[in-house]
């Protein structure tokens, strides 16, 4: 099952030159706040830009059969297990981190525990004394790399549901005290992480534990969610990926990229995580022809490091403790790749300003241009323009809206004598920390642009043609106020109008109303009406995109 059904986070300013052909504009003062900024904490876990995910347990060795915890620890023996391999073939690919997976859904634990005998210290595996996560933390110490665990709130074994959540008040007073256990021997017994994963969330109360023991982790999901997932188990996050985000969305500790706004009080970036064998997270003897290929890891590159997101790429291990070569190769095809096309720039700077210009010795051919915000000072750029100086003048290469943390965007190639990047729209001024330029010498993914499916807990169904009618049965199920959000595939909504909102089978716009600033939102109230009623609308400046729906 899809884990996440179970849910139903010489540098300089360049001065400007005389512009024959494309003035310079004052740019656009977009509506809002850059409120949002991250932590120091969250700004080191983004720059490090990819990790590797490692699924391995006892359903590792299901070999077909349904999934279940019944596969027994005396099935577990990796007989040849090497988390030196398992490091390498991280740096190859490019990561620096790994995320393991010590207890997935079943219970299973790869670790050893105190909490249950569910877990390697009933394996052959080494006369049950072995212990993944302490062979792991070794071998990411020696090849430098950081080490994040995956603790699944969700145990079949034990009987606790999605969130860790159980039938009975004496069965949730219990499991949670395993739980508990089971975090603070992992984050007190295995030095620093990176990253702790909450998959689903959790209900199990854990902010103490984490303040005291690993108070500068990264954390997916949950109440105490500093990242968040971004909505797709694909690889792909949307563009824009805004880091902002609403306290009231963050909360919940579910959000997804579909939440993102650029005018958010939080700070809470994405992450991006897909498996080499799309769409399975464990090795199973008949999923080797799923290995995705270098040119679809090259998408899922430039659609998730490239807009911004953190990329947290999957390698299952076989069941005697390795990758499949097919595996470990695909991802250092990977690697050597984006090494090969980003490992060192034609020529960069930064600078701040209404445009930062980058001036080159001589003319040279460029492909891709790369942006990077000053994010500890927000995500002020709403929207800007490459521009390329050929033959003394200046002549539009391309634009966009969010630079954030990172945007590479392929150009077509051209020669240039300097580039420049105009903030047309912006919050505060624009503050680059980095601008490059890269001959790759190799066209982009013919899909590096393209528009990214998303999840989020409050979808509800979608739009096209630049109007959208949505059927309020069974969203609307109480007397309350909805917020009806409209998120685009592409570009900006920058308005909605022709509402028409139909409750009781009468129309009702004094139950509708518009929120200042927000363009792409409007507030239902729903009085007595049940679930029954329609709304529909025009949507300006978008063609398609996802409707979001949920209660205030």
């Amino acid at each position: 099952m899809n884990r996440r059904t179970l849910l139903s986070l010489s540098a300089r300013a360049g001065l400007v030159a005389a512009l024959p052909r494309l003035a310079l504009a004052a740019p656009a003062v977009a509506e809002g706040r850059a409120v949002a900024r991250p932590t120091p904490d969250q700004a080191r876990w983004q720059d490090l830009e990819m990790g590797m995910f490692i699924h391995f347990g006892n359903e590792t060795y299901q070999n077909g059969r349904p999934g279940s915890y019944t596969v027994q620890p005396s099935e577990v023996n990796p007989v040849n297990l090497d988390t030196d391999e398992w490091a390498k073939t991280a740096l190859a690919a490019g990561a620096r981190y790994i995320v393991f997976v010590a207890k997935h859904q079943y219970g299973f634990c790869c670790w050893q525990t105190k909490t249950t005998d569910f877990g390697l210290k009933s394996s052959p595996w080494k006369n049950g004394k072995g212990d993944i996560m302490r062979e792991l933390q070794a071998s990411c110490k020696k090849f430098g790399l950081g080490l994040g665990v995956y603790l699944s709130p969700r145990d079949d074994h034990f009987g606790a549901a999605t969130g860790g959540i159980c039938k009975t008040p004496e069965e949730q007073k219990k499991y949670d005290a395993i739980y508990r256990e089971q975090l603070t021997e992992l984050l007190s017994e295995y030095g620093e992480l990176v990253e702790v994963w909450f998959d689903g969330a959790t209900a199990t109360p854990v902010g103490d534990i984490l303040k005291k023991y690993q108070p500068h982790v990264a954390v997916f999901q949950g109440p105490n969610a500093t990242i968040r997932w971004v909505g797709n188990e694909d690889g792909f996050a949307p563009y824009p990926c805004w880091n902002g985000i609403e306290r009231r969305d963050a909360v919940h500790g579910t959000a997804t990229a579909l939440d993102g706004t650029p005018d958010g009080d939080v700070w809470l970036p994405n992450e991006v995580d897909v498996s080499i064998r799309r769409p399975d997270w464990f090795w199973t003897p008949t999923d080797a022809n799923k290995v995705l290929t270098e040119e679809q890891l090259l998408s899922i590159y430039y659609r998730s490091v490239g807009r911004g997101g953190q990329l947290l790429l999957n390698l299952p291990p076989n069941p005697t403790g390795r990758f499949d070569a097919a595996d470990a190769e695909a991802a250092a095809k990977l690697g050597a790749e984006v090494k090969r096309r980003f490992g060192k720039s034609v020529a960069e700077t930064s600078g701040e300003g209404r445009a930062v210009t980058l001036m080159l010795k001589a003319p040279v051919r460029i492909d891709t241009v790369m942006l990077q915000e000053d994010t500890m000072k927000g995500e002020r750029v709403r929207g800007y323009r490459l521009e390329g100086r050929v033959e003394r003048a200046w002549v539009a290469l391309g634009e966009g809206s969010a630079i954030g943390q990172k945007r590479i965007q392929p150009v077509k190639p051209v020669t240039v004598e300097a580039l420049r990047v105009v903030a047309t729209k912006s919050v505060g001024t624009m503050t680059l920390r980095r601008l490059a330029v890269f001959d790759t010498g190799m066209a982009p993914p013919s899909d590096w642009n393209a528009a990214s499916s998303l999840w989020a807990p409050d979808l509800v169904g979608g739009w096209k043609g630049g109007h959208f009618d949505l059927d309020l049965h069974g969203h609307t199920k109480e007397a309350a106020q909805y917020r009806l959000r409209l998120v685009a595939s592409e570009g900006a909504v920058t308005g909605i109008s022709d509402v028409a909102l139909m409750l009781g089978g009468a129309p009702q716009p004094k139950m509708l109303k518009k929120v200042p600033g927000k363009p792409n939102e409007l507030i239902l109230d729903v009085t007595g009406m049940g679930d029954s009623g329609t709304i529909s609308g025009t949507v300006e400046g978008a063609a398609s995109g996802q409707i979001l729906l949920g209660k205030l």
